[in-house]
C-alpha cells in the first residue's frame, strides 16, 4: 500500500477533476488519494471523500468547509478539513504526494499550482492560468526545483507527445520544428451569423459540441478565448515563438493538436474528445495506462475538417496573441478582465459579444509592467478586474446589457 503514488487533486469536483478521480480509481492498486479540493461544493465533495477516503479536504469556503467536517464527523470518517488560499497550498506541497493534479479554474489555481512547483512535484497542469499569468516564474520554479510539468490540457498533451525528448532543454529549433499546430473546434457558434451573435444566451454558449465542461471554460471555447489563453501557455511549455504556433479550427476535435517539422512532416494526436486521455497519459507517463476512454475506429471517421480561424468572429483569440506579443503582465490583465467578463456574461450583464470589447478595454487601459515578482503580476490582475468591472458597471447602470 505505501509504495503507491499519493496524488493531490486541486479542484476535485471539477470536470478535469472528476475525470481524474476515474482514471486513479481503475487504478487503484499505483495511485492513492492524498487530498482533494473544491471551492464551495461540498455535496460533491463528500461523495469523493467518502469513496477515496484521502487524509485532507479543502475548501475555499469557509461556511462550506464546516458544512463538508459535520457531515465527515456524522459518516466517521476521518479526513482533515481545511479551508483558505493557504490550505491549498500546503496540501499541494505535501511531502506523502508525488503527484498534484492542478485543475482549479481560473487565476484561483495560479498560487497552489506555484507551490506544487515549488515543492518539486510531477505538476498535471490543466490551470492555464499559472502560465498565463505567470509563465517566467512558474517555468523557473519547475527547473529550479526539479519539478516535472506534464500538460493537460488535451492540445498541449498532444503536442507533448508528437515532441521528441528533450524539447525543453535543446529547443524547438535545434530539433527541426517549424511550428505547432493547436486545433480548435470553433465552438457552437463556428457558423452562426455574425448578427446573431449579440443575442446568445449563456446556455447556448456552454452548449459544447464535443466536450463536456465547466460553464466558464466553455464560454471561454466558444469565444476562443480557451484556444487564446493555450497559445500564452504553449509559449512557455514548449519554449515557442509566437510566430511558431498557429491555431487552426478543426470541428470534429479528434486531431488534438499537431507539430510540423523542418522536413515537412507533420506528427498528430488523435484520440476521442474524452479528458481521462490526456489525464492517464500525464499520470503514467512515460509508461502508459488504460484510461477508459473509448476507441477510434477510422472506419468511421466520415471527414476531418480544418478552417483558419476568422478574427472577426473570434476577436478574443487575437487579443490573446496581442498579449503575448506585448509580453510582460498583459497576458495577466487579458485573462483578469476576460475571467470578469465571462461571469458578468454568465450573469446576463453584458451580451456576449461585449466579452471581447471588455477584455480589449482592459488592456487599453491598465498599465503593463514586467513579470519579475508575484506582487506585481497580483498587481496587474487586480487592476484589470477593477478596470473591467468598472466598464461593465457604467454600461448596465445606464440601462440594459451593452
Amino acid at each position: 500500500m505505501s509504495d503507491r503514488i499519493g496524488v493531490v487533486i486541486l479542484g476535485s469536483t471539477g470536470s478535469v477533476g472528476v475525470n481524474t478521480l476515474d482514471v486513479l480509481a481503475h487504478h487503484s492498486d499505483r495511485f492513492r488519494v492524498v487530498a482533494l479540493t473544491a471551492h464551495r461544493n461540498s455535496e460533491a465533495l463528500f461523495e469523493q471523500c467518502l469513496a477515496h477516503q484521502p487524509a485532507f479536504a479543502v475548501m475555499a469556503d469557509p461556511g462550506a468547509a464546516e458544512q463538508l467536517q459535520h457531515r465527515l464527523r456524522a459518516a466517521g470518517q476521518p479526513v482533515e478539513v481545511l479551508t483558505g488560499s493557504a490550505s491549498l497550498e500546503r496540501v499541494a506541497a505535501l511531502p506523502e504526494a508525488r503527484y498534484v493534479m492542478a485543475a482549479i479554474v481560473g487565476a484561483a489555481g495560479l498560487l497552489p499550482t506555484l507551490a506544487a512547483a515549488r515543492a518539486g512535484k510531477r505538476v498535471l497542469l490543466a490551470n492555464k492560468e499559472a502560465l498565463v499569468m505567470a509563465g517566467p516564474l512558474f517555468m523557473a520554479a519547475i527547473r529550479e526545483q526539479g519539478a516535472e510539468l506534464l500538460p493537460i490540457d488535451s492540445e498541449h498533451n498532444a503536442i507533448f507527445q508528437c515532441l521528441p525528448p528533450g524539447f525543453a532543454t535543446a529547443g524547438l529549433d535545434a530539433l527541426g520544428v517549424r511550428r505547432i499546430l493547436l486545433t480548435g473546434s470553433g465552438g457552437p457558434f463556428r457558423t452562426t451569423p455574425l448578427e446573431h451573435l449579440p443575442e446568445v444566451t449563456p446556455d447556448q454558449a456552454c452548449a459544447h459540441p464535443n466536450w463536456r465542461m465547466g460553464r466558464k471554460i466553455s464560454v471561454d471555447s466558444a469565444t476562443l478565448m480557451n484556444k487564446g489563453l493555450e497559445v500564452i501557455e504553449a509559449h512557455w511549455l514548449f519554449a515557442a515563438a509566437p510566430e511558431q504556433i498557429e491555431v487552426v479550427v478543426h470541428p470534429q476535435s479528434v486531431i488534438h493538436s499537431m507539430v510540423e517539422y523542418m522536413d515537412g512532416s507533420v506528427l498528430a494526436q488523435l484520440g476521442h474528445p474524452d479528458m481521462r486521455t490526456p489525464i492517464a497519459h500525464a499520470l503514467a507517463w512515460p509508461q502508459r495506462l488504460a484510461s477508459g476512454a473509448t476507441f477510434l475506429d477510422f472506419t468511421r471517421l466520415a471527414k476531418l475538417e480544418f478552417q483558419a480561424p476568422d478574427f472577426g468572429r473570434f476577436p478574443s483569440l487575437q487579443l490573446a496573441f496581442a498579449a503575448l506579443e506585448t509580453g510582460g503582465t498583459a497576458p495577466a490583465i487579458l485573462n483578469a478582465a476576460n475571467e470578469v467578463a465571462v461571469q458578468a456574461f454568465l450573469e446576463q450583464r453584458i451580451r456576449f459579444t461585449a466579452i471581447a470589447t471588455v477584455v480589449e478595454w482592459a488592456l487599453e487601459q491598465v498599465t503593463v509592467s514586467a513579470v519579475e515578482t508575484l506582487t506585481a503580476i497580483l498587481a496587474a490582475d487586480a487592476a484589470a478586474r477593477v478596470v473591467a468591472n468598472e466598464w461593465i458597471d457604467c454600461r448596465t447602470n445606464a440601462g440594459g446589457m451593452r
